[in-house]
């Protein structure tokens, strides 16, 4: 992609109404497609959605593939796609607003910062997709099963609220289990090594992003962990 398509992009995606934009790390604003700060912490359905339906967030959502696949099969739920990079956000968002999905909304913002930008019990459910596994070990805290993570996401979550996790890598699968059972507010409901080594006993898990696809292609087994916050 070259530097004017992706400065485009960015200019696209500021003046998109479903993309929410944080550009300070150390303020909670976000800008709306006028370029007017808003805070939406607790305010996601009210603001936007205009209803009181369970949010949904895909973190790290790349291209917003899994964002726009379960809204279009759950339009009684929000979706919101969480990334940092810009111009994957726009795919997903321009995309979005051609198929005239009003569940689905994008914020670009690092997701360190997450419990910024959602109020307790505002979510009912996370998916985390491919994430960067985070290899080296010196960077295993970046992993977004990290224990910082899996207390950050305990400060939005409702009572019983889900959470996925979907990759084709082995340490972070292996690093993910050891990190959800330390932590005494989750419970593991299911996991596989190889999903779809029978039939799918979870329909979501149909749904193939551009990098699993990717993965299949080159022989890699897809894990997959569901696990619930339950105080």
């Amino acid at each position: 992609m070259g530097r004017l398509n992706k400065l485009q992009k960015f200019a696209e995606i500021f003046s998109y109404p479903n993309v929410f934009e944080n550009f300070h790390y150390e303020k909670v604003n976000v800008l709306d497609d006028n370029g007017d700060p808003l805070d939406l912490k607790g305010q996601w359905n009210q603001y936007f959605f205009k209803n009181n339906n369970p949010i949904t967030l895909e973190l790290a959502c790349g291209r917003g593939e899994y964002t726009l696949a379960l809204a279009e099969k759950y339009p009684e739920r929000n979706f919101i796609g969480v990334d940092i990079k810009g111009a994957r956000i726009w795919r997903g968002a321009t995309n979005a607003l051609a198929q005239k999905l009003t569940n689905v909304a994008f914020l670009r913002v690092r997701i360190e910062i997450i419990e910024k930008f959602f109020a307790k019990d505002e979510v009912a459910e996370i998916w985390i997709t491919f994430p960067d596994p985070f290899l080296r070990p010196s960077k295993s805290n970046r992993r977004l099963t990290s224990p910082y993570f899996l207390k950050a996401y305990k400060n939005i979550l409702i009572n019983n609220g889900l959470v996925h996790l979907k990759t084709d890598d082995n340490t972070l699968f292996d690093f993910s289990m050891e990190s959800i059972e330390e932590e005494k507010d989750y419970e593991i409901l299911y996991k596989s090594n190889d999903v779809y080594a029978k039939p799918l006993e979870i329909q979501e898990l149909e749904f193939k992003t551009y990098y699993e696809k990717m993965h299949l292609k080159n022989g890699k087994k897809i894990k997959y962990i569901k696990f619930k916050y339950n105080v």
